[in-house]
């Protein structure tokens, strides 16, 4: 199934170099050579053969191949250094297109030598938005219990999505934990790990979950970090500004493989809400140069709501996701009241929106089909 970011891919390829970065296995190496076909001569290089990081540190592509594929080169010693080395000494027709199952962004910030010299783009799993445009039949149901990934979506026996999803787990914190940091006890970050399905969208205290693996809680904040730099999971951060006495820490957590969240239904249908406004959030950053944030509001009444989607430091509009509960949240009503921020309650089995209060009431479907992307 072809990805609706390949054409923006294909153009910003012919102004800089292209990151694509994503989760393992969201398609990025299918969806990298799917853009080779359309040049004359191509290259793909995978740093973790042997053979081709000896064909990569001597730069050995013949001079007239047109786009050269690095995949997993941030494995790579001075990685930077070398692809600036690469990029501005190569010829004038020659393309690059890195790929990673790490943020690369991490490791680009201001002032760092590949400054100006790359284009960001994000391959997350499958969602509404982009099932959507590609015309591609699906349901929430099946998003929530299967996830976006191509594999285990696209499957049509349930128990392959799960076979795929235990060799998906164990591949990612066996192997891929190991590339970033060397950890001396993979069963506790694997602990880590499961304490976190069971958590997902409540306010994250690093003090309790070092309580229940007796470990540090500077140890728990690390093994977070790394989950989130290898694109397992995301953090929300609460939004603070103009909010009166609003807490400035416990970050909510959500994975990006909807398969892995234990817990009710509406805990999982929130984990698909905040994964579709994240995508949306990446796609209006990568392709439209938008600042835009995913955030949560949360009071020291513990006033509450989900989500709240931040363009250049202002909130643009409130969501609350629920199940089946039509009834507008007590807490959405008064954010939207007392700052007067445009508001909308995402409700999954819901045949027909209206207004109530001001706030939108929508069907989850179409609300999140209609995000950008």
């Amino acid at each position: 199934m072809e990805r609706v970011q390949k054409e923006a891919i294909r153009k910003d390829l012919e102004k800089k170099m292209v990151f694509l970065a994503g989760p393992r296995q969201a398609g990025k190496t299918t969806l990298a050579k799917e853009i080779a076909k359309e040049f004359t001569d191509s290259l793909y290089l995978n740093y973790d053969k042997r053979e081709d990081q000896k064909l990569i540190q001597e730069e050995a592509w013949l001079p007239e191949t047109e786009l050269i594929i690095l995949d997993e080169i941030h494995k790579m010693p001075n990685w930077k250094n070398y692809l600036k080395g690469i990029y501005d000494t190569k010829k004038e027709h020659q393309k690059f297109l890195v790929t990673g199952s790490a943020r690369l962004e991490v490791f680009s910030e201001v002032g760092d030598s590949l400054a100006g010299r790359f284009f960001l783009h994000r391959l997350l799993p499958f969602s509404p938005a982009e099932l959507t445009q590609l015309s591609a039949p699906y349901s929430l149901d099946q998003l929530i219990e299967r996830g976006g990934f191509p594999e285990p979506f696209l499957t049509k026996e349930d128990v392959d999505a799960k076979r795929w999803r235990n060799q998906y787990i164990d591949s990612l914190l066996r192997i891929d934990v190991l590339d970033i940091e060397k950890i001396q006890s993979i069963r506790t970050i694997q602990l880590v790990f499961e304490l976190l399905r069971d958590r997902v969208g409540s306010p994250i205290s690093y003090n309790s979950i070092a309580e229940d693996v007796s470990i540090s809680p500077h140890t728990v904040k690390k093994y977070i970090e790394i989950l989130e730099a290898l694109y397992v999971i995301f953090r929300v951060t609460p939004y603070s500004k103009n909010i009166a006495r609003s807490l400035q820490k416990e970050p909510k957590i959500y994975f990006f493989d909807t398969g892995l969240v234990r817990g009710d239904k509406g805990v999982q249908f929130e984990n698909l809400v905040a994964l579709s406004l994240l995508k949306s959030a990446f796609a209006r950053h990568d392709l439209l140069g938008e600042r835009v944030a995913l955030k949560y509001l949360r009071t020291k009444e513990k006033k509450e709501v989900d989500f709240a989607l931040v363009q250049e430091g202002e909130v643009e509009y409130l969501i609350e996701a629920k199940l089946s509960n039509h009834t507008l949240s007590p807490h959405l009503c008064y954010f939207h009241q007392k700052y007067n921020i445009p508001s909308i309650q995402v409700v999954k089995d819901l045949d027909r929106g209206r207004v109530t209060k001001g706030i939108e009431v929508r069907p989850a479907k179409k609300f999140l089909s209609e995000l950008y992307l």
